[in-house]
């Protein structure tokens, strides 16, 4: 099913606009010019997640060094504050679970490393849930999300 939910225009960057489907809520984000789509229910409990702040990235080099990167957005829920990336729907760990370090190690083909979560976040460790995410397009003048095929992070 395709929904049309506003005109581009009509959508100002680091907008969101939450449109019912059916029995399903989604939410729609503007980041930049690039358009995201999540399933309003936060898979931990059951919160309104599209309802909840988006906040940008952190990132650093090393000790003293910081920086914001705002094309990588985070959504936190807004009951419990879990995390989810908002590209993927892939959560990281929740408030007051600091992240257990830990080393992957796999021998895997070029071809392999495309968009990897792992490779844009490589210092958070993916936590339990996912929240749905759908297509999002620009067709002409309209934002149009497409619900007929669900992508996971994983």
């Amino acid at each position: 099913m395709r929904i049309v939910v506003a005109k581009v225009s009509e959508f100002p960057p680091g907008d969101r606009k939450v449109v019912r489907v059916g029995t399903r809520s989604i939410g729609v984000f503007r980041v930049g010019e690039k358009f995201y789509a999540l399933n309003n229910y936060c898979p931990h409990q059951g919160g309104p997640l599209c309802l909840g702040r988006t906040q940008p990235t952190a990132v650093s080099e090393g000790p003293g060094d910081f920086g914001i990167n705002e094309d990588e957005l985070f959504l936190a829920c807004p009951w419990h504050g879990w995390e989810y990336d908002i590209k993927t729907g892939q959560s990281y760990f929740g408030p007051g679970q600091p992240p257990v370090r830990s080393y992957g190690v796999a021998v895997t083909p070029g071809v392999g490393l495309a968009e990897d979560t792992a490779i844009r976040f490589p210092d958070r460790i993916p936590g339990p849930y996912v929240a749905e995410t759908f297509d999002v397009r620009v067709e002409e003048d309209y934002v149009v999300v497409d619900t007929t095929a669900r992508q996971t992070a994983r």
